[in-house]
C-alpha cells in the first residue's frame, strides 16, 4: 500500500472514530430519540436472527430423531428411551457446566433482571454461549422446559454485546437490552406487542416514552425476521371463540382463583426447590434428569416444549382425566427441573399448565350449565394467560400475548377479568414476587429516583468549568487561573493514596476473578488524589492577602471535595452510588475511562445530580 492510500485509510479510520465518537456522546443525553431508534432497529434484527437460528438449532435435530419428523413426538418414543433421554440430556449439561465458572452458570431471565438491575446491563457472552447450548440440549432431550427463556436471555445478550462492542454509555445499554428482550418474545411467539410490554413489565419494570419506541422498533424487526423464516401464522391455530352469556361471569372468577392458586403452588415449589442451589451441581442435575425421565415414562405429553398439547387442549380433544394429569406432572417436573438447573425456560411451561387447567375447568363448566357455558377451549385460551400472568406477574403481557396467540379480541373482556383474579390470589396465597425474581434480593430493585438517574450519562451532565493547576502555586499565576472565570479549582498531584477501589463501573462487570484481581492489584497502587475547591474561594482569599507571594490550594479557606474516578460510559446512578460509598460530594469523568490516567474530562457534584433531577 501506498503513502496516498495509507493516508487515505487513515482518514477514514479518523472520520469514523469521530462520528462514532459523537454517537456516543449523544446517546448519554435522555432525548437521543434518533440514536436510541438506530440501535433499535440494528437491535432488533440482530437479536430476530439469534432467536431464529435458536429455533432451527432446536426443532432440526427433533424432526430427525421423532419419528414423523414431530418434534413434539415424544410419546411415540419406547418408555425406555423417555427415561434415558433426559437423563443423559442432563449429564450431558452438567459436564458442559462442569468446565465453567459458578458465575457463567447463571442464566435464564433472572440472570438478565440481575445483570440489568446491579451490573448496568453489561451481560456476559460466556454466559450467552452456555444458555444457547443448554437451551438446546434440554429441549432436544426432552425436559419439559421452554425456549422462550433461553431466548430472551440470548436477545438481551446479543443487544447488550453489541453496545459493549461500540463501546456505548451504560444507559444506552440498558434500553438495549429491553430491544434484545421485545425482540427475542416477538421472534419466538410472534407476538411483537406482547414483547414489548413483557420487556417493560418483567425486565425494565418502567415506562418510559425513550424507552418504548426503540423497544417498539426492535419488536417490529425481530417479528419481521421470525416471519421471514417461519411465516405469519399464529402459534395456535384454533377457531374463534367467544363468552357465551355473562351468566359465565362467576364461574370465570371462579377460574381466576383456581388458577391463581396453582400459579402460587408453582412458585412455592419453585422457592422451595430454590434451597438446594448451592448443593453441588452433578447431584441437582442427576435428580433433574431422573424427575424428568420418569415423568417421561408415566406421562410423555409433559416432555419437551408442549404447544401439541396446548392445541389438544384448546380443540377439546383431550380427556378430562388427561388433562388433569398433565397439570399435575407439568407443574412439578418444569418448576422442580428448572429450579434445579436445566437451563431452559419458564413460560412455555407456564402455557401448557394454564392450558390444561382451563379445559379442565371447561369440563367442568360445561357439566353445570351446558346451555350456557363457552366451549372447552375459551377457557384453556383464558386460563392460558392467567396463568402466565400470576406466575410471572405481568398481567399486561399475558393479555396481549393472548391477543396475539390466537388472533381473537372477543376473549379479552373475560380474560381481563381471569388474569386479574389469578394475579390477586397468587401475590395474597403465595407471597412471592414473580418467578424470576425469586431468591433474588428484589430491596435491590431500583427505586423512581435511581431509575431516572439510570437514563442519563454522565458526559452529557459533567461541567467542564473548571481549571487543573497542582497544589502550590504563586500568587500571580492565581490571578491568572481567575481571569478564566471558572466555577472549580482542580487541585491535582502532590498526594498519594495506597487504597483506592475499583469503580463501581468496573467492579459491577468484572466477572473474571483473575481480571478482578489484577484490577485490585493496579487499584492498589498509588494513585494521584485529585480535589475540587470553588474558585470563589480562591478569589477570596486573593482579597483578603493580596501580597502572598505562593499559595497552597489545599491550606486556603474553603471547602474541597476529594473527586473519585468514574468510567464515561457510566450513568449518573452510578455516580451517586460511587458518592455514598466513599462518603463523597463530586467525581471526574475521565478522559479514557482508565483509572490510571489524570486527564479529566468533567466533574460531577452532588449539587449538579440534584438540580438535574429536581
Amino acid at each position: 500500500m501506498n503513502d496516498s492510500n495509507r493516508a487515505a485509510t487513515e482518514t477514514g479510520k479518523l472520520a469514523i472514530n469521530n462520528i462514532l465518537l459523537k454517537f456516543r456522546l449523544r446517546l448519554a443525553h435522555a432525548d437521543a430519540l434518533p440514536q436510541l431508534a438506530i440501535l433499535g432497529i440494528l437491535s432488533g434484527f440482530a437479536t430476530g436472527l439469534v432467536a431464529v437460528v435458536f429455533r432451527l438449532a432446536m426443532e432440526w435435530p427433533l424432526r430427525t430423531i421423532l419419528p414423523e419428523n414431530n418434534s413434539e413426538g415424544f410419546e411415540s418414543l419406547p418408555p425406555l428411551l423417555r427415561f434415558l433421554l433426559p437423563l443423559a440430556g442432563a449429564l450431558v449439561i452438567g459436564i458442559i457446566f462442569h468446565f465453567n465458572s459458578k458465575q457463567a452458570q447463571s442464566l435464564g431471565v433472572g440472570h438478565v433482571i440481575d445483570r440489568y438491575q446491579n451490573h448496568q446491563a453489561h451481560l456476559p457472552l460466556r454466559n450467552a454461549v452456555l444458555q444457547f447450548i443448554g437451551g438446546i440440549l434440554a429441549v432436544i432431550s426432552g425436559h419439559s422446559v421452554g425456549r422462550e427463556g433461553s431466548a430472551v436471555h440470548l436477545g438481551a445478550a446479543s443487544s447488550s454485546l453489541l453496545g459493549q462492542t461500540f463501546g456505548l454509555p451504560n444507559n444506552s445499554l440498558r434500553i438495549l437490552v429491553g430491544c434484545g428482550v421485545a425482540s427475542a418474545i416477538a421472534a419466538s411467539f410472534n407476538t411483537p406487542l406482547a414483547g414489548v410490554i413483557l420487556a417493560m413489565e418483567v425486565v425494565l419494570m418502567e415506562y418510559t416514552i425513550t424507552g418504548f419506541i426503540p423497544i417498539i422498533l426492535a419488536a417490529v424487526c425481530g417479528a419481521v425476521t421470525s416471519r421471514i423464516c417461519f411465516g405469519d401464522t399464529p402459534a395456535f391455530d384454533t377457531p374463534t371463540m367467544t363468552m357465551v352469556s355473562m351468566l359465565e361471569l362467576p364461574f370465570l372468577a371462579l377460574c381466576g382463583i383456581v388458577v391463581g392458586l396453582a400459579s402460587a403452588a408453582m412458585l412455592t415449589l419453585h422457592s422451595y426447590t430454590l434451597r438446594f442451589k448451592n448443593s453441588p451441581l452433578a447431584l441437582r442435575l442427576l435428580a433433574a434428569g431422573l424427575i424428568a425421565g420418569c415423568a417421561g415414562v408415566l406421562v410423555p405429553q409433559v416432555m419437551g416444549i408442549g404447544y401439541d398439547t396446548v392445541e389438544l387442549a384448546m380443540l377439546g380433544q383431550a380427556s378430562f382425566t388427561l388433562l388433569a394429569t398433565i397439570v399435575v406432572a407439568k407443574l412439578l417436573v418444569s418448576t422442580t427441573t428448572l429450579a434445579l438447573g436445566i437451563p431452559g425456560g419458564s413460560i412455555g411451561p407456564t402455557l401448557v399448565i394454564g392450558a390444561c387447567l382451563g379445559a379442565c375447568l371447561g369440563f367442568i363448566g360445561d357439566l353445570l350449565t351446558p346451555s350456557e357455558s363457552a366451549a372447552i377451549g375459551f377457557y384453556a385460551i383464558v386460563c392460558m394467560g392467567a396463568m402466565m400472568a400470576g406466575v410471572l406477574n405481568a398481567p399486561l403481557a399475558a393479555l396481549l400475548a393472548l391477543l396475539e396467540l390466537t388472533y381473537n379480541p372477543g376473549i379479552l373482556l373475560p380474560a381481563m377479568l381471569v388474569i386479574v383474579i389469578a394475579c390477586i390470589t397468587t401475590r395474597m396465597v403465595s407471597r412471592l414476587p414473580g418467578l424470576f425474581l425469586i431468591g433474588r434480593d428484589t430491596d435491590a430493585i431500583s427505586s423512581p429516583i435511581s431509575q431516572a438517574l439510570s437514563r442519563i450519562g454522565v458526559t452529557s451532565v459533567m461541567t467542564r468549568d473548571f481549571v487543573s493547576h497542582p497544589r502550590h502555586l504563586p500568587g500571580e499565576a492565581a490571578k491568572a487561573l481567575l481571569t478564566k472565570h471558572p466555577e472549580w479549582i482542580l487541585i491535582e498531584g502532590g498526594i498519594t493514596d495506597l487504597n483506592v477501589d475499583v469503580t463501581a463501573d468496573i467492579a459491577a462487570n468484572t466477572d473474571d476473578p483473575q481480571k478482578a484481581a489484577q484490577t485490585k492489584t493496579q487499584d492498589d497502587s498509588k494513585v494521584p488524589l485529585k480535589y475540587i475547591l470553588r474558585a470563589a474561594d480562591l478569589s477570596r482569599h486573593l482579597q483578603s492577602d493580596a501580597q502572598q507571594a505562593s499559595i497552597d490550594l489545599m491550606g486556603i479557606p474553603g471547602e474541597r471535595w476529594r473527586l473519585h474516578p468514574i468510567h464515561p460510559r457510566a450513568t449518573l446512578d452510578e455516580v451517586m452510588k460511587l458518592i455514598r460509598r466513599k462518603n463523597g460530594y463530586a467525581v471526574y469523568v475521565s478522559q479514557t475511562g482508565a483509572l490510571s490516567q489524570t486527564d479529566v474530562a468533567g466533574i460531577i457534584t452532588q449539587e449538579g445530580i440534584d438540580r438535574y433531577y429536581q
